[in-house]
């Protein structure tokens, strides 16, 4: 996994994890809802990145 798209995989997911704890803490569920969907779209990032890694080897 190169890099700079582990990082950006990683940012996203602890965003997500951040709005979705502040969306949570005040109630409001659209917040909670992008929170969760940053977060997959790190996962996604990620799981891609490993793809390309299981190939490379």
């Amino acid at each position: 996994m190169s890099g700079n798209e582990k990082s950006k995989a990683r940012t996203e997911q602890v965003k997500g994890k951040a709005k979705e704890a502040a969306g949570r803490a005040v109630g409001n569920e659209r917040l909670e809802a992008e929170g969760r969907a940053e977060q997959s779209k790190g996962d996604a990032r990620q799981a891609k990145e490993k793809a390309k890694d299981a190939f490379r080897h």
